[in-house]
């Protein structure tokens, strides 16, 4: 692995970080196909349970490296341009919750990572957004075409994806682009407590809920209701689930074991 992309699990967390400040975390070719490597590297890990996407240096990520951005022929670009897709389909793809720690200025690819994530906290004062108009290009960019009107409303998504314009944390927070905003001094508690939440759950019934959440943006009420029975019958047959009821009448912590 690159140090572009650094890779780190204790605790039962995966901790995949994007590790070019000198760039603002901006995404390269390489740095894709890197990140995707270690996307998946994580998520195969049977001793990780939570995923948290993080940066180093001022900037969560700031989209696209600009220096890749150069003339090419028309038939060069639409490969380029999907293949940015792959981190997406990653996150959302894996069973494992992912939290996007956004510690720093999250715009452009940054925030399709972040809307991709299944968790997002921000650091009060950071701005995230989705600046593709101001410089010619389509609102729609890494993802944020599928997930900002799921998550803030057609008409919210309108206004960003149409003007570009940044939002400070307190407001992502209140429109619903991010589920957490907490101070930069609470900041790392705020993940790291999150993640040990999330990764001391059951990974069985948390691996079913996230592909039915994702499962019913596409689909009707009824095929929605019919994969709920599904996944609730393969949940109910687990020791995870024997276990929860357990701890409930026994009034202590549950200890998931993924059976």
């Amino acid at each position: 692995m690159s140090d572009d992309i650094l890779v780190d699990t204790a605790g039962g967390v995966g901790t995949v970080t994007l590790n070019r400040p000198d760039r603002l975390n901006t995404l390269a070719n390489p740095t894709v196909d890197l990140l995707v490597e270690a996307l998946d590297e994580v998520a195969a890990d049977d001793s990780v349970r939570v995923v948290v996407l993080a940066g180093n240096g001022p900037y969560f990520c700031a989209g696209a490296d600009q220096a890749e951005m150069v003339e090419r022929a028309p038939q060069e670009w639409e490969p380029i341009v999907r293949r940015y897709l792959d981190p997406v389909r990653a996150i959302v793809g894996m069973d494992k919750p992912v939290v996007a720690a956004l510690h720093g200025d999250t715009v452009g690819g940054g925030l399709g990572l972040a809307l991709a994530s299944d968790f997002r906290i921000a650091a009060r004062g950071i701005r995230l957004g989705a600046p593709f108009t101001p410089i010619g290009l389509a609102g729609c960019d890494m993802s944020a075409g599928w997930f900002l009107p799921r998550l803030v409303g057609l008409g919210t998504a309108t206004d960003l994806m149409f003007t570009g314009r940044l939002v400070d944390a307190d407001e992502a927070l209140d429109i619903g682009l991010v589920h957490r905003v907490a101070d930069s001094d609470d900041f790392a508690d705020a993940v790291a407590g999150l993640a040990s939440q999330l990764a001391a759950g059951p990974p069985i019934a948390l691996a079913w809920t996230k592909r039915a959440i994702h499962r019913s943006l596409g689909v009707d009420m009824g095929a929605e209701f019919e994969f709920e029975i599904f996944a609730q019958v393969q949940c109910i047959q687990t020791e995870d689930h024997r276990e929860g009821v357990r701890a409930f009448k026994e009034k202590r912590r549950p200890e998931f074991r993924g059976a």
